[in-house]
C-alpha cells in the first residue's frame, strides 16, 4: 500500500539523512519514477525535503526536523504497541526502554489508530513458554546479554550432562525458543555453537573485543540449525489421543526439561475429556516404549506401525495377566 510505503520512505530518510532517488527506489523495491512521485507526495504533505546537486548530492530532510507518527497504519501501530514480549525484553534489560518507546509512539498516534491498537492488544496475548515447563531460570542472562551488545569475549562454566566444561566464547546473539534462552556463540577454532543459558553456571567477561562476522545472520542461522537438529535428533512424528491421566503422565515420561522439545501441539479436550497431541520422538522403538509408559489412556493415531506395535504390547500384557 502506498501509505505504508510513504511511512517507510520517511523513516528511511530519517535514518540515511541524504540519498539519491535511485538508491531510495532500490531500497524500497520500486522504480525510480515511482520514488520521485513519492518524494513529491511527501513535499505536498509538508515534509521539508530539499535536494543537493552534484556528485555527492541527493534528497535529504531539513536538519533538526522530526516527524510525528500520524502516518502509521493500524497494522504498524499494532506491531509497535500490541505484540511485545515484556518478560523476554526485561530479561535483556530493555523493559524500561520498551515501555518508554510505547508511551512515545502512543502519544504521537491519532486517537483512532491508538484505539485500534489498544483493541487488538486486548484480544491477543503472546505467551512464549511451552506447556508443562517451569520457568527456565537463566541467572547468567544479563551478563551474557551485555557481552552480546558490547561484542566482548566471555569465559563460561557450562553444565553438560555429566560434567562441567569451561569455554571461551565470542557471543553473537541470543534466541528465545519456547521460553528458553539460547546463546549462539563462536568458539575460536571450533566454529559456531549453541548454549542453553540456564546451564551457564558462571560468566566472566574477558574485556577483549572481537570482530563480528560480517555475513552472520542470526535468524537465518537459527532456522537452518534448528531444521538440521530436528532431522537428525527428532525424526519421527507421532499423533496420539490422550485421556487426562496420560496428559498428566507426559511430564513423568519425557521429563519437564525436554517436554517442550517433544510436545509439538496439544489440542482441546473432547466430550470424553481426551485431547489429541503431536509428539516428535527419536525412533520407532523408543516411541513405542514411551507411549506404552503413558498407560492405557494413550491411543496412537499415526503412524500405523507405531499403533500396531503398541497394540501388540498391550495384547501381550493382557494375555500374560489374564
Amino acid at each position: 500500500m502506498r501509505a505504508e510505503r510513504l511511512v517507510a520512505l520517511l523513516f528511511t530518510l530519517h535514518r540515511r539523512r541524504s540519498a539519491t532517488a535511485g538508491s531510495l527506489a532500490a531500497e524500497l523495491g520500486v522504480t525510480e519514477r515511482t520514488m520521485r512521485r513519492d518524494l513529491a507526495a511527501l513535499r505536498e504533505a509538508g515534509v521539508p525535503l530539499w535536494s543537493e546537486p552534484g556528485r555527492h548530492g541527493g534528497v535529504r530532510l531539513m536538519d533538526g526536523w522530526r516527524s510525528r507518527l500520524d502516518g502509521l497504519t493500524s497494522r504498524e501501530a499494532v506491531a509497535l504497541l500490541a505484540l511485545d514480549a515484556p518478560d523476554a525484553l526485561a530479561g535483556l534489560g530493555l523493559g524500561t526502554a520498551v515501555a518508554a518507546a510505547h508511551a512515545k509512539v502512543s502519544a504521537g498516534l491519532p486517537r483512532e489508530l491508538r484505539e485500534q491498537a489498544e483493541t487488538v492488544a486486548a484480544r491477543f496475548h503472546l505467551d512464549a513458554p511451552a506447556w508443562f515447563r517451569p520457568t527456565d531460570e537463566a541467572a547468567a542472562l544479563p551478563a551474557v546479554a551485555r557481552a552480546v551488545w558490547s561484542q566482548r569475549r566471555l569465559e563460561i562454566q557450562y553444565q553438560r550432562r555429566d560434567k562441567t566444561a569451561s569455554r571461551v566464547l565470542e557471543p553473537l546473539g541470543l534466541v528465545l525458543k519456547a521460553g528458553v534462552w539460547y546463546l549462539v556463540a563462536r568458539v575460536p577454532g571450533a566454529g559456531l555453537r549453541t548454549y542453553r543459558v540456564s546451564r551457564i553456571l558462571a560468566v566472566e567477561e574477558l574485556g577483549t573485543a572481537f570482530e563480528r562476522p560480517a555475513d552472520f545472520d542470526l535468524a537465518l542461522w537459527w532456522r537452518e540449525s534448528s531444521a538440521e537438529f530436528e532431522k537428525v535428533a527428532l525424526p519421527l512424528r507421532v499423533r496420539v489421543r490422550l485421556d487426562p491421566s496420560a496428559v498428566s503422565g507426559l511430564r513423568r515420561v519425557f521429563g519437564a526439561e525436554h517436554l517442550a522439545e517433544v510436545l509439538v501441539s496439544l489440542g482441546p479436550r473432547d466430550a470424553e475429556g481426551r485431547a489429541e497431541a503431536e509428539l516428535t520422538l527419536e525412533s520407532h522403538q523408543i516411541a513405542v516404549g514411551q507411549i506404552v509408559s503413558l498407560g492405557p489412556g494413550a491411543e496412537v493415531l499415526d503412524p500405523p506401525e507405531v499403533r500396531a506395535a503398541v497394540a501388540g504390547i498391550g495384547a501381550a500384557i493382557a494375555a500374560r495377566n489374564a
